[in-house]
C-alpha cells in the first residue's frame, strides 16, 4: 500500500475539562479507497477520531492534542476549514443538523455554491449526485417532509456533490428503520465503487457485512484490534458484552430477557379509545388509534417504519401533545392531556433537545422533586456516567448523551415513561444494560413504552409489541416464540439471509 489517505500517529486528545483523555496514543492508517468500520463501546473515541479528521477539533472542540494527524497529505487540525472541506466530507448522526436550505435540490447544491463553483458546474454535480446515488425521485422536495432515511440520503448526496476524497459517517444508521438502513447499505456500496475512502463510526454491524474491508476496534481511545467481518460475526455473547460490538448476524441474536415473563397480568391498564391527533386542524390526522391497551409491569415495544406515528403516539400518551378527540384511560379513569403530563416523562429521539444543564450531574437531578445523593451516585454508576459527571452534556458522545437522558428519566420517578429510540447510538453492552433497566422500571409498576427500530432491544427488553402503520395501531401481540417470529418477519430478518444474494461492490 502506498501513502495512506488517512494517518494518525501516536495521537492523544483530551477535551477541555475532561477527567480522562478521549484518545490515547492512537495510531491508525487507512488506504485510499478503503472502507473501514470504527467500532467499540460508547465513549471509546470514535466520534473524536472523526472530529480530528474533519477539523472540528480544534475549530469547534477545544482541548489538548498531541501526535500527528494527516488526511490526503494535509493536517486538518491546522488547515483552514474551507481547505479541509474540499477533501473531507462528513455525514452526522442526525442529518438535520447539517441542513441549511428548505428543499432537497438546494441542499445538494449548497456545498458547491459555498465553494463558488460556476452555475453550470453546480448543476452538473447536482444531477450527477442524484443519478449516481439514485435519489432523482427525492429532488425538488421539501426537506421537512422527508423520512429519516430520505434525509440521510440527501445529506450524503450533498457531501458527495462537492467531490471529497474522504467520507466520514458518524452512526449513520442510528435513527433509521430497517428499509432505510438497507438503502444506506446500497448507498455505501455505490460510494465504495466510486473509489471513495470511507470511515464509518458505528455500533450496528449487520448491514455492513460485505461493505467494509476491516473493522478497527477502539478501547479507551486506543486501537485495540483489527477484525474481518467474519471474525466479528463469530464473537460470543460474553465477548460482545465485553467489547460492545453488536451482532453481525441478527438471525442468531441471543441476549436473554430478564424479569417477569410475558404471561404475567399487568398491574394497571392503560386503554386508548378512538384517540386522534393532528398537527393542524387543517391537515389529516397523524395519529388515529381506534383501540389499544398498554400495561404497567411490562415493557411495551412500539415498532413501525419511519413516519408510522410511533413518536406521535408516545408524545400523546405522555400529554406532550393534546388529542383532537378520543380517550386515554388508566384503570378506567379518563385522563386528559393536562392530567397525563405531570405523571409522565419522555426521553426524546432528538436527545439534544432536552439537555439543558451545564453538567451531567445537574441534568440528571433537574426533574427530581427530592434528589438524594446516594440515589444519584447509584444511577451515575449504573449508566456508566461517573467519569463524565462534571462534563457538559453536549460535549459527550451520542451514546453518552442517550444514557444521560435515560438516567434523568429513571431519577424523576414518573408513573408513565416513554423512550423514543433509547438505544440510538448505544453499543451492545450499554444496549443490554438499558434493556435491564427498562425491565426494572416496568417491574416497579411504571408504564414503560419503548419506540424502537432496534430488533435487538425489542427481544432483550420487551414483553409486548404494538405495530404502527399510517398512524394506526394495526396489531398488538406478546413476545413469546410466535411473537418473536412475527417480529422477525416485520423487520425482514432472515429474508435471503439478509444480504447473501448481493454481490460485494467492487472498487473502481
Amino acid at each position: 500500500m502506498g501513502q495512506p489517505m488517512i494517518s494518525l500517529t501516536n495521537v492523544s486528545f483530551s477535551y477541555r475539562g475532561a477527567e480522562s483523555p478521549s484518545l490515547s496514543s492512537l495510531s491508525l492508517d487507512v488506504g485510499a479507497g478503503e472502507c473501514v468500520l470504527l467500532c467499540g463501546k460508547s465513549g471509546c473515541g470514535k466520534s473524536t477520531v472523526l472530529r480530528l479528521l474533519n477539523g472540528m477539533i480544534p475549530e469547534f472542540f477545544d482541548g489538548d492534542l498531541t501526535g500527528r494527524v494527516r488526511v490526503s497529505g494535509m493536517d486538518p487540525t491546522t488547515c483552514p476549514q474551507y481547505k479541509v472541506a474540499r477533501r473531507v466530507g462528513t455525514v452526522f448522526q442526525n442529518p438535520r443538523t447539517q441542513f441549511y436550505t428548505l428543499d432537497t435540490t438546494s441542499e445538494v447544491a449548497f456545498g458547491c455554491e459555498n465553494r463558488g463553483m460556476p452555475r453550470a458546474e453546480i448543476s452538473r454535480r447536482v444531477n450527477e449526485a442524484a443519478a449516481d446515488l439514485g435519489i432523482a425521485a427525492l429532488m425538488n422536495r421539501n426537506i421537512f417532509r422527508l423520512s429519516g432515511g430520505e434525509k440521510q440520503r440527501v445529506a450524503i448526496a450533498s457531501v458527495y456533490a462537492t467531490g471529497p476524497e474522504v467520507l466520514l459517517l458518524d452512526e449513520p444508521s442510528a435513527n433509521l428503520d430497517f428499509p432505510a438502513i438497507r438503502e444506506l447499505r446500497r448507498t455505501l456500496g455505490i460510494l465504495r465503487s466510486k473509489g471513495k475512502t470511507i470511515l464509518v463510526a458505528e455500533h450496528r454491524t449487520w448491514y455492513l457485512e460485505g461493505i467494509v474491508d476491516r473493522a478497527v476496534y477502539l478501547d479507551g481511545g486506543k486501537a485495540s484490534g483489527v477484525f474481518a467481518m467474519g471474525e466479528l460475526a463469530s464473537l460470543t455473547r460474553s465477548q460482545r458484552l465485553e467489547t460492545g460490538i453488536r451482532p453481525v448476524k441478527l438471525e442468531g441474536f441471543d441476549l436473554p430477557r430478564t424479569g417477569a415473563p410475558v404471561e404475567h397480568a399487568p398491574m394497571h391498564e392503560m386503554h386508548l379509545d378512538d384517540l386522534v391527533f393532528s398537527y393542524s386542524r387543517h391537515t389529516a390526522p397523524s395519529l388515529s388509534v381506534a383501540d389499544a391497551q398498554f400495561g404497567s409491569g411490562r415493557v411495551e415495544a412500539i415498532v413501525g417504519d419511519n413516519g408510522a406515528g410511533k413518536s406521535t403516539l408516545a408524545s400523546v400518551v405522555c400529554g406532550l401533545a393534546q388529542e383532537r378527540r378520543g380517550r386515554a384511560e388508566i384503570d378506567g379513569s379518563v385522563l386528559k392531556a393536562k392530567r397525563r403530563l405531570p405523571i409522565s416523562y419522555e426521553v426524546m429521539q432528538e436527545v439534544n433537545h432536552q439537555l439543558f444543564c451545564d453538567s451531567v450531574e445537574e441534568e440528571i437531578i433537574l426533574g427530581a422533586s427530592h434528589p438524594g445523593a446516594q440515589a444519584l451516585e447509584s444511577v451515575l454508576d449504573r449508566m456508566d456516567l461517573l467519569d463524565v459527571r462534571g462534563r457538559h452534556p453536549l460535549t459527550l458522545s451520542g451514546g453518552q448523551k442517550q444514557r444521560c437522558a435515560i438516567a434523568a428519566a429513571m431519577f424523576c420517578g414518573k408513573r408513565v415513561m416513554a423512550f423514543d429510540e433509547p438505544t440510538s447510538g448505544l453499543d451492545y453492552a450499554h444496549m443490554a444494560q438499558t434493556a435491564g433497566l427498562l425491565r426494572e422500571l416496568a417491574a416497579s409498576g411504571v408504564f414503560v413504552l419503548v419506540v424502537t427500530h432496534d430488533y435487538e432491544l425489542a427481544l432483550a427488553a420487551c414483553d409486548r409489541v404494538t405495530e404502527m402503520e399510517g398512524g394506526k395501531a394495526i396489531a398488538q401481540y406478546g413476545l413469546d416464540a410466535g411473537g418473536a417470529a412475527r417480529l422477525r418477519e416485520f423487520f425482514g430478518i432472515g429474508r435471503s439471509s439478509a444480504f447473501e444474494a448481493e454481490r460485494r461492490p467492487a472498487r473502481s
